[in-house]
């Protein structure tokens, strides 16, 4: 699984980050982004926050792929 986050998209309201921690964090310009440890692939213990993340993202903002 791979997940992004779409900047353009992003309000930094933080649900993700409160979601799941491991993978999301709020930069210092107030906006969420994967962890560099998590980019290239979430651990398989991330998979079901990370989805629900991604609902939980009130603009859609959280790109996520098998």
């Amino acid at each position: 699984m791979k997940v992004k986050v779409n900047k353009d998209a992003c309000i930094g309201c933080g649900a993700c980050a409160a979601i799941c921690d491991a993978v999301f964090e709020i930069n210092d310009e107030g906006l969420s982004e994967v962890k560099e440890d998590a980019k290239e692939k979430v651990k398989e213990e991330d998979k079901v926050s990370v989805k629900d993340a991604a609902e939980s993202c009130p603009t859609g903002a959280i790109e996520v792929t098998e």
